[in-house]
């Protein structure tokens, strides 16, 4: 991609309302970052894009037509920015992401854009502001915006069933949470043509943590199991390490640490591998104090 022609517009259009780099930079970025977008060396955020046309006084719009990057990139890259960090659980971050984009009409004008906006809301407010009564709230009207039962699940609304039946867990409701989960697994099954694969891992890990906690060991450990071979097969990395420690975990659970040891090694190389010190320290003193 031609990263300089959307750097010579917003050049273009900077001098043209009479602001230095550093006018245009305010509360959006640096000014050193300004002058690398104008010189076409990198590309702005999607967000920071957002940002930029409204203090040049544009709509968004203009920079997808001057022929050089279609509408789609930028939603595309508003959405794998959320992904990051709500993978990476930068819940902070992602709000200030979905405040900027609530008023962007490219997403508020179209349900799936605005579906992708209210599920990340809903977490914000389930992870951070800890109130779960409007999370579920949210969570439920970002369903609904595309929801119908006459045609296929769509994988995003597979994923905010997936989000229910997490925070079922958390609060309790394990038979709720089953039930979400169930739906997707149904949804999942008559094709399994999924352009995201990590659904099915992490349908089937949550499966089996309800399972777990419901004292069902042996069949969350075949769930387990079921999601090791689907990364394998996928050649996927994240759920592995998971999956791994959930059968070491239900093993030590049901008292047999002999059997649950492997498991945590085998989880605990699966997390030094993505480099998840966090996952990595806690399994090392877990092994320790079993005297491994």
């Amino acid at each position: 991609m031609d990263y300089s022609v959307i750097g010579k517009k917003i050049r273009e259009l900077r001098k043209a309302v009479g602001l230095t780099q550093g006018d245009l930079a305010e509360n959006i970025c640096t000014q050193a970052l300004i002058s690398r977008i104008e010189k076409g060396d990198i590309y702005p955020s999607a967000t920071a894009l957002y940002q930029i046309s409204n203090r040049l006084g544009v709509d968004v719009n203009y920079f997808f037509e001057i022929g050089t990057t279609p509408r789609l990139d930028y939603i595309n890259e508003v959405e794998r920015q959320l992904t990051r960090l709500r993978v990476d659980q930068r819940f902070q971050e992602m709000m200030e992401i979905v405040k900027t984009e609530e008023k962007n009409p490219l997403f508020f004008k179209d349900n799936e854009k605005l579906q992708l906006l209210l599920w990340h809301k809903s977490i914000y407010f389930f992870e951070v502001e800890k109130e779960s009564e409007t999370a579920l709230t949210i969570l439920n009207e970002a369903y609904n915006l595309t929801a119908n039962q006459k045609k296929a699940m769509t994988e995003r609304e597979m994923e905010i069933l997936i989000t229910f039946g997490i925070w079922e867990t958390q609060l309790g409701d394990h038979q709720k949470a089953l039930d979400y989960y169930q739906k997707v697994e149904v949804a999942i099954n008559p094709a399994e043509q999924l352009q995201d694969k990590s659904i099915k891992t992490r349908l089937l890990y949550n499966i089996a943590r309800v399972l777990t906690r419901t004292e069902h060991y042996e069949s969350s450990t075949d769930y387990c199991l079921k999601a090791i071979h689907w990364c394998i097969d996928e050649e996927l990395l994240w759920g592995l390490g998971e999956s791994y420690y959930q059968i070491g975990f239900n093993y030590e659970l049901m008292e047999k640490i002999d059997q649950a040891i492997p498991y945590f090694q085998k989880a605990l190389l699966m997390f030094e591998l993505r480099n998840n010190t966090l996952y990595s320290t806690f399994i090392e003193e877990k092994l320790a104090k079993l005297g491994v």
